[in-house]
Order: structure tokens, then sequence, then C-alpha cells
């Protein structure tokens, strides 16, 4: 694919509030311009991305024709909604793919021991189009019983909800799904659970970005030129970051390779997520410590959306803080929901009594070998000098006294230019350029030197 008009490539990241774009030299894999503006200032969000594309013309001349890449959570994002059969295994398999997809999860459903159709209405049964975007069918392994997953799909086929479908279910029952799903859209993905201890989502993850462009971006009104929207949207902006971690983590090969574990802790007006990329560790299948029913997967991400800046501290959207006591009170707000949001991700390691002897039992995510901290937010983007150690340092510890699975020895950097979004979306399409893009937050020191992108 060509570089773009003039070498230059526009990363835009169409929010739910405010729509962001930064200039990329792709020459040089360098930030060389970064303007926002609101997202719906007119009420077409296109005219966001061409305001921001107007100012960062003035900056560099070459921006005026250059190749536009976006993602977006305008419109309140991916709402998904998750049916699956087992509330420990299909139901939490699902609930996995479609945060790592970049959905925000308005509801999981577990028909097992329960008549599908009254479980499955509790959820979709009274919503309307802004309540659930798409729902993410799950149940049964490959070559198992095809019942769980055809009744559900009954269930939702008659609960009311129009909307699309993806099934990542027992595969061996997908034409009796695809016939009950006939009259609405659906996509028939791979099983995200092929068998017990086992998570592909893979297939399903690319379903849901998919449905997120036909049915999301370009059928939500967002713009009167809904098709072109959809055209330059490459996914759900949670989705696109992760790449960008994805990419930070692993690298591309061995001539370019990745600075390791990393985990990004974005504290957000109404939610605080926790993306993390991880090298999953081997002995959490030996006979020593006790086995998970959906198995780990290396990257992750999860949201808390009782852990916002604003909604969650009875504050409004609009609130900033201008004294001292103010910022003080805001970054007690921050470190109170970067703890407990880290803490649910990472989970813990514990020594725990079964009939098999003492044994480790661990939950989450383990994020102790992660090297480097990424914090993102406006309030780490916007505090006083030092903010981001006073909010994330408490996180970096060598042995927690609760056994939580915490980073050990990373270094705390903020993504002060949103790079980790411009990285994801260069990622398919560019990779050397997101890659050398990727390790300037890499090599970044620390946050006692200049910020990521100052």
């Amino acid at each position: 694919m060509a570089d773009g008009t003039g070498g230059v490539v526009l990363c835009v990241d169409v929010g739910s509030t405010y729509t962001k774009a930064l200039l990329v030299d792709l020459a040089t894999a360098t930030v060389v311009g970064m303007a926002q503006r609101p997202t719906f200032g007119t009420g077409d969000v296109l005219d966001a991305v061409e305001a921001c594309r107007a100012e960062l013309a003035g900056v560099d001349g070459r921006t005026s024709g250059a190749e536009v890449l976006a993602c977006s959570s305008a419109g309140g994002g991916l709402r998904v909604a998750v049916v699956g059969h087992e509330a420990l295994v299909t139901a939490e398999a699902g609930r996995r793919v479609a945060l790592s997809s970049g959905g925000k999860v308005v509801g999981v459903v577990a028909t097992a021991g329960r008549v599908p159709e009254t479980a499955v209405s509790e959820v979709l049964g009274h919503t309307t189009p802004a309540e659930v975007d798409l729902v993410l069918l799950t149940g049964g392994t490959d070559g198992g019983n095809r019942a769980a997953l055809v009744d559900a799909a009954r269930a939702v086929a008659t609960s009311g909800f129009d909307g699309p479908v993806v099934v990542a279910g027992n595969v061996d029952a997908r034409d009796e799904v695809a016939e009950v799903l006939a009259s609405q859209p659906h996509v028939l993905a791979d099983n995200a659970v092929p068998r017990i201890g086992v998570l592909a989502p893979e297939s399903a993850r690319a379903a849901v970005r998919a449905q997120f462009l036909h049915h999301v971006i370009a059928g939500k009104g967002l713009s009167a030129r809904g098709e072109e929207l959809a055209r330059l949207v490459q996914g759900p902006t949670p989705d696109i970051v992760l790449a960008g971690v994805e990419l930070l983590a692993h690298g591309l090969d061995e001539e370019r390779p990745g600075i390791g574990d990393v985990a990004v802790v974005d504290v957000g007006g109404a939610t605080t997520d926790v993306y993390s990329v991880v090298t999953l560790d081997a002995e959490r299948s030996d006979d020593g410590l006790a086995h998970e029913v959906v198995a780990p997967t290396a990257a992750t991400r999860t949201v808390e959306a009782d852990l916002g800046m604003r909604e969650s501290a009875g504050l409004p959207g609009s609130y900033v803080p201008t004294t001292d006591e103010e910022y003080a009170a805001d970054e007690e707000i921050a470190r109170t929901a970067a703890a407990t949001a880290v803490r649910r991700h990472a989970g813990r390691s514990r020594v725990v009594l079964s009939p098999e002897g003492r044994v480790v039992e661990r939950s989450g995510v383990d994020l102790r070998e992660v090297t480097l901290v990424i914090g993102s937010g406006g309030v780490l983007r916007h505090g006083r000098p030092g903010v981001a150690q006073r909010v994330l340092g408490g996180l970096v510890t060598a042995d927690d006294p609760e056994g939580w699975q915490l980073p050990e020895r990373a270094r705390i950097v903020v993504d002060e230019r949103y790079v980790l979004m411009a990285v994801g979306l260069l990622a398919g399409s560019r990779p050397d350029v997101a890659y050398r893009l990727a390790m300037s937050l890499g090599t970044e020191s620390s946050v006692e030197s200049p910020r990521v992108g100052a």
C-alpha cells in the first residue's frame, strides 16, 4: 500500500466526546501534529474529522491529502450482550471475547438449568437499539451436544432483537443455528471454546469487529455519510488500542522484537480500562496448580464501569479541577480507580488446600513480569507534574502481602499523545512504521523524564 500523500497519515480516534487526530510522518515514524475537536459539534462526526484535518494542515501542508485511518467509540461504542450455556465456561469465554474485541458488555446470559427464552428475554426482551448493538452467542465444545446452542439461538431469534448476531459456539450446530437465525444478520465464527480449557478468540473477535463496522458505524446515524465513515473506521477504539499494545509487547520478528509484558491503565470519565499483553505462564498447566475452565489468553482487556473519574464519583462530565485541592482530590479518585481496576484484572496467586493437598490457585492475569505500565486518560495527561507516579506508582510492588499479581519491577510512562491508538491503526497496513512508533513508548525512561510525546 502507498504511504499516503506526501508521506503522512492521519490517525483518528472518533471518541464519544472528542475526536483526536494524530499526523504521523511515515519516513520518521513520529507524530508531527495533534488536533482535537468535539465529536458531535455539528451532529456529524465526519465534520469533526475534517476540522482536525484543517487544523493540522496549518501545521503541515501534506495533511490536506493525507490518508485517514480511524477507530471509533462514538455513539456509545459497541454494546454487546453475551449469551452462553454455562456461566463459568461459554458465557465467561464470550465475555472475554467481547471485551478483547473492543466491546462494552451490557449483559451476560447463562441458559444452563433455565428456559432459554426466559433467560434471554431478561436482557434482550425489552431492549432498544441504543442498549444492545450485537449479540455474541456461545455454547458447547466442538463435537458435543448441539441442543444448547440451537435452543439459545431460538431464544435470541424470538426475543425481538433484530440486530447482528455473532455465533461462536459448537461448530457442529452451525447449519441448525444458521437456519434459526436466517431472518436476521448473523456471522458463523469458529468456536471460542473448541474444547474445555482452551479459549480461541481470534475468529470471533474478527467477526465482532466486522459487524461493528457494518451495523454500528454505518448504521447508527453518526454521519450523513455513513458509508464513507465505515470505510475510514478500522474497528472499535479499544480493539485498536489492544492491537497497539500487542505490537509493543511482541514486536514483529526476531530483528524487531517487542519489549515484553506490558500493561495499560486508562482512567476515563466513565470507566477504567486495563489492557495487558503477557507471556502465558506454562506452570498453569502443571499438576501443582489449580486448573482454569476457561484458559487465559496473552492479550486481555477488562472494563470497570463502576470506576470512572466523573460518573462514579458523582461529578459532572464537564468538571475540570482548577485549584491544588481539587487536583489532589482528582488524583485520589484516580489512584483508587486505578488500584481497584488493576487488582481486579490481575487477580491473586495463593496457596489453598484441596483434596490433592496444597495447590496454588490463581485468578486473573499474572502481571508480575510486566516491564512497562502505560498510563492513559485525561487525569494523567493534563494533571500536575508527577501525577502519574502518584496515581500509578503504588501498582508496582515486589511482594504484595495479599497475593495480588501486580507488576514487580515495571517502569511507568504516560501515553501523552494517544500513540497506542496510532500504532494499532498502522499495524495492519504499515507494520514497520507502527513498530518504530511503538518503540517511542517502550524506550521512554520513566515518568520522571519528559512525558511520552511531549
